[in-house]
């Protein structure tokens, strides 16, 4: 087992004092514009809470993944989804609708984030580390999905047109931002 030492000294100021250096940040939180044909909604990603999560969404938005995709469910007052690639070609109405991912799954990195309106979750099977490309918007608060799904981000701008979606909506593109 590795253990940090952390080691204090006393320094005494025999002249002016000198301004101290910021760190410089290593990174930016990563952020992302969807762009529904209703309006664009950006996004922020919570990376120290689920750093794999978000570095598939990022990914799998980089790659085009979910452009022309659209909205395969929306529950009034609980979720909107996406990410079934399979929805830009099937019908709506057809029963493989939702089942589509990316061809993989993630580790579920379920954290003390609250699922609050805005919140983004990654959907899953009964099996916690089923996810793969499926994402929904929290449309209200919702206590039971708390430590059982992984919450990695939030709407920061937008989440009037989230309230808008309907199911069959068409996502435009995703742009992430560094």
């Amino acid at each position: 087992m590795r253990r940090l030492v952390l080691l204090a000294a006393v320094v005494t100021v025999v002249a002016a004092p000198v301004a101290l250096a910021q760190a410089p940040k290593t990174s930016k939180t990563p952020t992302a514009v969807i762009a529904f044909e209703k309006g664009d909604v950006t996004v922020e990603f919570w990376p120290s809470d689920a750093p794999n999560h978000v570095k598939n969404f990022v990914d799998l938005a980089r790659k085009g993944f979910y452009d022309g995709q659209r909205v395969h469910r929306v529950e009034p007052g609980f979720v909107v989804q996406f990410g079934d690639p399979q929805s830009k070609t099937l019908p709506m109405s057809d029963a493989r609708m939702g089942t589509g991912g990316p061809g993989y799954t993630i580790k579920a990195e379920f954290n003390k984030r609250p699922f609050e309106r805005g919140v983004l979750g990654m959907a899953r099977t009964s099996d916690p580390d089923s996810a793969g490309s499926q994402v929904y918007v929290m449309l209200g608060p919702a206590p039971f999905l708390n430590n059982k799904y992984t919450a990695f981000g939030r709407v920061t701008k937008g989440m009037e047109i989230v309230d808008t979606i309907k199911v069959g909506d068409r996502i435009k593109s995703i742009k992430v931002v560094e």
